[in-house]
């Protein structure tokens, strides 16, 4: 196995536990390296940090996969891992859908599983992990006896590894238009073209979390996506319910939503350009009880990151404004380069210039299936916060 060795002064993050290695951190590599090979990685010293796979076309040259010298890397390894995960999940009582596996938080680097209860989405979004794809779904039909595998790897992100954008199946094919039961409530779920793996999963605790602010108010919702928020807020007894989003598939399956929960005649969905609606609602003087923003990201790197917190200000702001005294707004921020300090900054600088008074409710991450590493920022990106605007 070829060694891989770092330099004296290297970030405290691999020591501490980061499965990241960058290129910058290594000093010299021990033998011929092809992309996707498993290497073992050492200090300068010459003292075992730990084996994962390597990709010299990556600004990530390392990612780890164990810190045990004598674990082999090999078709148990991810069986074992996969089942790791599985243990943990059930513990916490995540047993119908969830993030099956949570790529670097589950020790599985760049490895993204959704299991949406008898079927099961697949990302590999690096060189490494993507190689050993097939003991991946040999792993998932030994454990589970799944009735499908997807794989959704159409995702951009994968170039940077010098991997083709793909989907499809790896399984014996099947209907790609699924229901699922969350919270009680029933979901139309397109895994072939919805957007990430076809659901977001890491909001289903927070969706329980409006159920009390919601009885018997006039809920408004932006960004809605397939109208999750908006058919909890249904059910859990709003008197009326408005979803917009700017997808006309996404209202057309969140109608579909409403109509397959009951909910209908007092839910409904509308396309619309949330941020030119709530603005121009604003200056009408609309107002609701209860506004709810779950916005996409708005940055995936450093470099737009102030961009980034002017979109989330601006759009808290005008979300506060349709709030009446006393009401509730319910908002989300999905990238982790906001962390939940910075983000709580911004929605006090929109309070500061709407001048509303807040009070928090609520402040939580991601749902327990999406594991938070601590010193792994990357782990930690959702943050979901209720609060009332007085």
């Amino acid at each position: 196995m070829n060694k891989v060795y770092l330099k004296r002064k290297i970030s405290p993050r691999v020591v501490n536990g980061h499965p990241w290695i960058f290129n910058n951190e290594v000093d010299k590599i021990d033998g011929e390296v092809q992309g996707g090979d498993i290497v073992e990685v050492f200090t300068y010293d010459k003292k075992f940090v730990g084996k994962g796979y390597i990709n010299p076309k990556s600004q990530i040259l390392v990612r780890l996969l164990t810190r045990n010298k004598g674990e082999e890397i090999n078709e148990k390894f991810f069986f074992d891992q996969i089942a790791k995960c599985w243990d943990y999940r059930k513990k916490l009582g995540y047993t119908e859908n969830c993030r099956l596996v949570f790529g670097e938080a589950d020790s599985l680097p760049q490895l993204i599983i959704d299991k949406f209860n008898d079927y099961f989405v697949i990302q590999t979004l690096a060189l490494g992990i993507d190689i050993w794809k097939p003991a991946i779904v040999k792993a998932l039909n030994e454990i589970f006896q799944p009735k499908g595998i997807y794989e959704r790897n159409d995702v951009p992100v994968r170039e940077l590894e010098g991997l083709p954008q793909q989907k499809g199946f790896l399984s014996a094919p099947f209907d790609t238009k699924i229901v699922i039961s969350e919270n009680g409530l029933q979901f139309y779920v397109d895994i072939e073209n919805g957007q990430k793996t076809g659901y977001f999963l890491d909001q289903q605790d927070n969706r329980r979390a409006i159920q009390h602010i919601v009885k018997g108010a006039d809920v408004l919702g932006a960004f809605t996506y397939t109208g999750t928020f908006e058919i909890h807020a249904a059910c859990y007894g709003a008197k009326s319910v408005l979803g917009l989003d700017i997808s006309a598939n996404a209202v057309d399956q969140a109608n579909k939503n409403a109509e397959l929960n009951g909910v209908s005649d007092k839910c409904r969905f509308e396309t619309a350009n949330a941020f030119d609606v709530l603005k121009q609602w604003g200056k009408e003087g609309r107002q609701y009880d209860v506004v709810m923003l779950d916005p996409p990201a708005f940055t995936k790197s450093r470099e737009t990151i102030q961009k980034a917190i002017t979109g989330y200000k601006e759009i808290n702001l005008r979300g506060m404004k349709l709030v009446k005294p006393g009401g509730f707004l319910v908002t989300s921020s999905c990238t982790n380069l906001v962390n939940p300090e910075l983000f709580l900054q911004i929605i006090d600088m929109a309070a500061k210039d709407v001048r509303r008074k807040i009070r928090q409710v609520t402040f939580q991450t991601q749902a327990g299936d999406h594991p938070v590493i601590r010193g792994m920022d990357n782990t930690e990106y959702l943050k979901f916060l209720i609060i009332q605007v007085q």
